[in-house]
């Protein structure tokens, strides 16, 4: 199978070569394998530091490495190699998008593309994704809705068994099975869909591009899985700072709430979008009230009610826009 493995750094090298490192095993067992390389306007010495390290690493002959300014985001990023991939005389089989910020375990990417090989009906699958120390990150999920809104900001046991067909990460089954859809931090995708659904959402910066992706590829035929026997680690946050295991979280930046709020009205409407909206911020008062009531400390992200209110399809109005670019806001202001 000719693969391509698509990376994105933004001031992150040494990341990206860490992720590098992990792949030399895995490239020399996969014959047909390129690596697609976009350096996305970080500036300073990060593209000098990875084309260093291709080369350190003996994977010159078969990487591309582009730079592109200004800051394109994670979608920008991944298309800007994927579009003339796609478009060339010889291209790839099948895509996987691998995060800068994963380590990938021996076979792990052979497992995905056999995996592709031997199931034509599935367009999307995707690996076990999981801590350094093994701990699983429940990466087989359910398309978000308004009951799975509810549920995952309530938090509740009753609520949870109530609405248990829609949670969003159900436990872990340790075999290969159909999902709504799995995080884009390793995501492997047949050409065929690239060529029906088309590339990545660019109005999404960052943030609900993975599910807004494995939706569309559903709508148009093609099922998801996922496939434990390819497992991955996932440096949760280390690119973008969101999320961070074992504190509590940083406040969460504009762009995830505009990103929920795109991924909502484009795909279900406005009025699902409000419903979403109205069960996220019920489902999360009901848990700080029984935080209150119980004195336990709140372990979500600083004004996170406030800020769910404040970008709701409610106040912000039904008109889809593009997620502003941070990169692009911030040098705007400098």
């Amino acid at each position: 199978m000719q693969l391509l493995i698509v990376l994105v750094n933004y001031h992150g090298a040494d990341l990206t070569i860490d992720c590098l490192r992990s792949l030399q095993d895995e490239l020399q067992a996969i014959p047909g394998a390129r690596l697609g390389i976009c350096e996305n306007g970080s500036g300073g010495d990060q593209f000098e530091r990875i084309e260093q390290a291709v080369v350190d690493l003996g994977l010159q002959d078969r990487t591309d490495l582009i730079e592109v300014a200004p800051n394109r985001g994670f979608t920008g990023g991944n298309n800007a190699v994927i579009r003339p991939a796609l478009a060339s005389d010889n291209p790839p089989d099948a895509i996987l998008l691998l995060n800068n910020d994963t380590l990938v375990r021996p076979g792990a990417i052979v497992e995905l593309t056999n995996f592709l090989a031997m199931h034509p009906e599935v367009g999307v699958c995707g690996s076990r994704l999981e801590y350094p120390d093994g701990q699983t990150q429940l990466a087989a999920r359910r398309i978000l809705g308004v009951a799975s809104e509810f549920e995952s900001y309530a938090r509740f046991g009753p609520i949870t068994r109530l609405l248990s067909k829609w949670i969003t990460s159900p436990p872990e089954v340790d075999r290969p099975h159909p999902c709504g859809w799995i995080p884009g931090a390793a995501l492997m995708v047949r050409r065929e869909v690239w060529e029906k659904v088309g590339l990545l959402d660019e109005d999404l910066y960052t943030y609900f591009d993975d599910v807004d992706y494995c939706l569309r590829a559903a709508r148009a035929g093609w099922e998801t899985w996922y496939v434990p026997t390819s497992r991955i680690v996932h440096l949760v946050g280390k690119t973008t700072g969101v999320t961070t295991e074992g504190q509590r979280p940083k406040r969460r930046p504009d762009y995830w709430f505009w990103a929920r709020r795109h991924y909502f009205l484009k795909n279900f409407g406005p009025w699902y979008a409000a419903a979403a909206d109205v069960a996220a911020a019920l489902g999360l008062t009901l848990f700080r009230l029984r935080c209150w009531l119980t004195r336990k400390t709140n372990p979500d992200p600083p004004h996170l009610l406030g800020d769910l209110v404040a970008h709701s399809v409610l106040r912000t109005g039904f008109r889809l826009r593009p997620v502003e670019n941070p990169a692009l806001a911030e040098r705007a202001r400098s």
